[in-house]
């Protein structure tokens, strides 16, 4: 059974699959964050003023897809290439709309930069 499971999981999109863990999220009342552990919270303690100064991951959110919408679907399926092209479409038509929920600094400023270069406005949350 976790075979075929699997299966039907790798055959879904980057937006179905966040919509998945959403909705098994609220329906067992848990979280898909990784869990901390006590221990390695006590040394982290005096710097957590710092740390929560700087953000390790980033919502990058599509705020207008400019006047070449076809570029910004170009930019949308070359950042994330799991993205369907009827996706990256609902994406740029549907704007603002969030393009990846939680992406490391380093690829949330590429996929910034490359939705700039093609003309949209984003914002990094």
């Amino acid at each position: 059974m976790s075979k075929e499971l699997i299966k039907e999981i790798g055959k879904l999109t980057v937006l179905e699959l966040a919509q998945l863990v959403k909705d098994l999220e609220a329906e067992f009342g848990v979280s898909a964050a990784a869990p901390v552990m006590a221990a390695g919270m006590a040394p982290a303690a005096a710097a957590a003023p710092a740390a929560a100064a700087e953000k390790n991951e980033y919502k990058v959110v599509l705020k207008d897809a400019g006047s070449d919408k076809i570029k910004v679907i170009k930019a949308l399926r070359a950042a994330l290439p799991t993205l369907g092209l009827k996706e990256a479409k609902e994406l740029a038509e549907g704007a603002p709309a969030t393009v990846i929920e939680s992406a490391p600094k380093e690829e949330a400023a590429k996929i910034k930069q490359a939705l700039e270069e093609a003309g949209a406005k984003v914002d990094l949350v």
